[in-house]
């Protein structure tokens, strides 16, 4: 083979991608023995997957939660580069990801609701029928204490809602949870 105009860009790796704990975000590891990849190419790989997971493969939005693993790959003395491996990983990671039939996740919302004793069961009723998980509840000086978590879609219009079942006499709040 013959190449003209200088340089190439040649980096090759293969990686495993597994789901991480629930909250541990991206971790990273290296099982590469024997020089097979030279050590100082190894962070353009980490860099390069974490930079595709950070843009995702559905509708661009992040993936969270995933361990990468560089077990295998190979290098070119005149050809590599740290950039050829950072694109090596980003195209592997994504690839990978495309494999493993990824999914969105629906945002949850922490929500704590006060209200007097006599509306408790309205409340806890609507919120189980907006797929809420209601986690407990408190007796309070200011009424009855509601926690519970609900997607956030299922929040849409929910002020209105709670002041006409609870005649404007319990509040809300909700966070990202």
């Amino acid at each position: 083979a013959k190449q003209s105009g200088g340089r190439g860009q040649y980096g090759h790796v293969v990686i495993s991608m597994e789901p991480n704990e629930v909250g541990e975000g991206y971790a990273f590891e290296s099982q590469i023995v024997g020089g097979v990849i030279p050590r100082e190419y190894i962070p353009s790989v980490e860099k390069g997957i974490g930079e595709a997971l950070e843009s995702g493969v559905i509708a661009g939005y992040p993936m969270v939660d995933i361990k990468a693993t560089l077990t295998y790959g190979s290098y070119h003395d005149v050809d590599s580069s740290e950039m050829a491996f950072k694109i090596a990983g980003s195209m592997a990671a994504k690839e990978a990801a495309r494999k493993a039939s990824p999914v969105i996740l629906e945002p949850i919302m922490q929500v704590e609701v006060v209200t007097p004793e006599s509306y408790l069961g309205d409340v806890i009723g609507d919120l189980n029928s907006r797929r809420g998980r209601v986690q407990g509840t408190e007796q309070r000086s200011s009424g009855q204490t509601i926690t519970a978590q609900v997607p956030l879609a299922e929040m849409f219009g929910y002020a209105t809602d709670l002041r006409s079942r609870t005649q404007g006499r319990a509040t809300y709040s909700m966070e990202f949870n």
